[in-house]
């Protein structure tokens, strides 16, 4: 009875605060999701896919979905990219359909350090079935759920919209600091006819530094972690009104083996309520062919408590090469040094 009254007021509170982006636990397995100006930045062509089950324990689904594939231009200096999200909630029967373009074009600062400016044009299908829903009006003082709701809403409902996104990213061999900014127009995405639900602007800040523990090693053609001994710092914040939200974390690179930790939540001060969302452990592992695969566990630690959520599962999937002249290949000097997963 308990998991069922989380349940419902979770779906309240959905409906009283404007939407919210889904998120991933392993954002650097994402790229592109995370900011444009990461397609191309790998100087390869890369092919990846991204799986989230959030919560499982509530009993009802809410999964996450990305593929996307980019490819760096040496003679433009660009990166071009084409990204599919989605997402599926079973309880409203909620489904969003994302297909995105991107391209970033790279700016030399200096002999190892460069600017990427990236943007993203996307169309955007949201479905849902209310038929399901129970909404706090069809619910009585004993507890009792009624059939009518007064929400203005059919069982079925669709809604398209185009969406901006747009990113900068900067990186030397050890560090990078990138800024993004998500549905720049704030598209409106009432199920309501006539209706206006804005989405609200999405803002991200991300960066990190790199620690080379294993006395200047050679470099893998496909992996520029190959026989590499690493220690990476990394954050990622994000404000999507009305909340805040950090995620810090470190790994460790004992090539082909990755594994980091991450937490996520929001330092408080002066008797704030806490802000604790999730401890997630990351394992990875890179091999020279290309292929990085990764799995990611969120234990809870929010009031929802971990029995009641179940955590979260996320697998990632990714394979790099390089296409096209290998002549012109820059990777020595402009690979990422950030997180692979």
């Amino acid at each position: 009875m308990k998991k069922i009254w989380t349940i419902i007021a979770l779906l309240l509170f959905s409906l009283s605060v404007k939407a919210q982006d889904m998120q991933y636990s392993q954002f650097y397995a994402a790229p592109m999701y995370l900011n444009p100006a990461f397609a191309g930045a790998s100087e390869m062509t890369r092919i990846g896919v991204n799986y989230r089950n959030q919560w499982p324990g509530l009993g009802q689904t809410l999964n996450s979905y990305s593929a996307y594939i980019d490819h760096y231009l040496f003679n433009l200096n660009s990166g071009i990219g084409l990204i599919v999200n989605g997402t599926q909630e079973s309880m409203a029967n909620l489904s969003t359909m994302e297909v995105g373009a991107v391209y970033s074009y790279r700016l030399q600062l200096g002999f190892r350090s460069f600017l990427r400016f990236g943007g993203q044009a996307s169309f955007v299908s949201r479905d849902a079935n209310f038929s399901n829903m129970v909404f706090g009006s069809q619910i009585d003082a004993n507890g009792n759920i009624g059939d009518f709701s007064g929400e203005n809403l059919g069982a079925d409902a669709k809604h398209r919209f185009l969406d901006y996104n747009f990113g900068l990213l900067f990186n030397n061999e050890n560090l990078w600091l990138g800024v993004s900014a998500h549905h720049i127009t704030q598209p409106n995405i009432s199920f309501i006819e006539d209706g206006t639900s804005q989405l609200p602007m999405k803002l991200s800040a991300h960066g990190g530094v790199k620690f080379d523990l294993s006395n200047g090693m050679t470099q893998n053609f496909y992996n520029n972690t190959m026989g590499a001994r690493e220690l990476v710092l990394a954050f990622n914040y994000k404000h999507q009104d009305p909340f805040n939200q950090l995620d810090l974390g470190a790994q460790v690179n004992l090539q082909p083996i990755v594994f980091g930790l991450w937490y996520r939540g929001m330092p408080t001060f002066n008797n704030a309520l806490p802000n604790n969302e999730s401890l997630i452990g990351v394992f990875g592992i890179s091999l020279a062919s290309g292929l990085d695969i990764g799995y990611s566990y969120d234990y809870t630690l929010s009031k929802l408590g971990h029995a009641n959520t179940g955590g979260a599962h996320e697998i990632s999937m990714r394979f790099s090469f390089l296409a096209g002249d290998s002549s012109q290949k820059g990777r020595k000097v402009s690979s990422m040094p950030c997180f692979k997963y």
